[in-house]
């Protein structure tokens, strides 16, 4: 029996010793693999979407490509740029290699996917930063696996059906068209309950103490009426990073004096209008008493 028989065996994710996935996390990704649909992935900046994939990736043991969209990306660059320029340039210092056009297409992150024996991971990060065409310009690609490169007339097929997955920050609506073709999950922000487990994950061995302070602190913070940006699961990280770098306890966490800031705050609040929220409110505070 040749490679191209052989049953492929299954895939299956359940997360992994450093990234707390939850159940219906999990579900969602394996119901992607199984319909071999890519799976868009939403939620709050800093919630792990974009980790979720590297952990698919070690998890099923599976290759991973990155591509990291910005607002000046094109879909296009994602299959494969043709250099004309330096094309040009060797044809006037009468390079040899100018007579094969394939030596100026640059081949993009699906190319490369595409391209492989295995089957790997595809990361499509962010992609709410592209213009809004974007995503319907990779509709087709995505659907049938395959593209036209027009300079060489060659088409490039995937040899392996990579998982698919895309992050999204919610900046912009996606089209329907595009939503159609996606499994679709919504990150929510962890609860107490998992954020504790997330902590364990990176802070082993945390006082009991200490993480009960904190994380009272840091959800009150949250949903604290009229904050700009509230703080994401990467930022709470750092700050206890910061609380066991500067040994505190929980009892220093509480004896915080009129301040409604709580300790080394700049890791947890991004911009002056949330810090003078914090001073306003501790300004009340004191006119109460």
């Amino acid at each position: 029996m040749d490679s191209t028989t052989t049953p492929a065996r299954p895939l299956k994710f359940t997360g992994t010793d450093s990234y707390v996935a939850t159940d219906d996390l999990t579900v969602a990704v394996n119901a992607a693999v199984t319909l071999e649909r890519p799976l868009l992935v939403k939620g709050e900046p800093g919630t792990g979407k974009t980790e979720l994939a590297r952990q698919v990736s070690d998890a099923l043991g599976l290759e991973m490509i990155e591509w990291h969209i910005k607002s000046t990306t094109k879909a296009q660059q994602g299959l494969y740029e043709y250099d004309a320029v330096s094309r040009l340039r060797d044809s006037q210092l009468g390079d040899a290699k100018v007579h094969d056009v394939a030596n100026y297409i640059k081949r993009g992150k699906l190319w490369q996917a595409f391209e492989r024996e295995e089957k790997c991971v595809l990361l499509i990060d962010e992609i709410d930063k592209a213009d809004i065409e974007f995503p319907n310009d990779l509709l087709q690609e995505l659907d049938r696996m395959e593209f036209h490169v027009y300079e060489t007339g060659q088409t490039v097929k995937a040899r392996q059906r990579p998982i698919v997955i895309i992050t999204s920050n919610n900046e912009k609506e996606l089209p329907d068209a595009f939503l159609r073709r996606c499994f679709f999950h919504y990150i929510r922000f962890p609860d107490m309950d998992t954020m504790r487990a997330i902590v364990e994950v990176h802070f082993p061995g945390l006082k009991p103490a200490l993480l009960t302070a904190a994380l009272t602190q840091f959800y009150e913070l949250r949903e604290t009426s009229g904050l700009k940006k509230k703080p994401s699961t990467s930022e709470v990280l750092d700050w206890l990073k910061l609380l066991l770098a500067e040994d505190l306890t929980a009892e220093d966490l509480k004896q915080n004096g009129t301040s409604a800031l709580p300790r080394l705050h700049g890791a947890l609040l991004k911009n002056e209008q949330d810090v003078h929220l914090f001073e306003r409110l501790a300004f009340m505070a004191r006119g109460q008493r």
